[in-house]
């Protein structure tokens, strides 16, 4: 697990944001469920369709997570409301507290 302490200081020296990686989605989902925050798998360039998968990894984590009062989102949709086109599609993956995530929302339609 690795954390990146001062990102973004404010001005009592403590950072509003941590960067944290189990490299497990699920105990990754677990942390952020416990403690709040987000949990990303963009789309990049290597991954313009995302990595992980609909059906059998996003889906059923965006499900506990709406329940829990957060959101999922691919970036531009809500995450239960992709159509799947393949048993294997990828996607880009968010999740986390609803500020949280909206927040990110308003990041990325910022700087489209």
């Amino acid at each position: 697990m690795s954390s990146c302490p001062g990102v973004g200081d404010l001005q009592d020296g403590s950072a509003p944001y941590g960067a944290r990686y189990v490299g497990s989605m699920v105990s990754d989902i677990h942390r952020t469920i416990a403690y709040g925050g987000i949990f990303m798998y963009p789309a990049n360039e290597k991954s313009p369709k995302g990595k992980l998968r609909l059906l059998y990894e996003c889906n059923p984590i965006a499900f506990l997570i709406e329940q829990a009062g957060g959101m999922a989102t691919t970036g531009t949709q809500r995450l239960l409301d992709v159509q799947p086109e393949s048993l294997h599609q990828r996607v880009p993956f968010v999740v986390g507290s609803a500020d949280d995530v909206t927040e990110y929302l308003s990041f990325v339609k910022k700087h489209q």
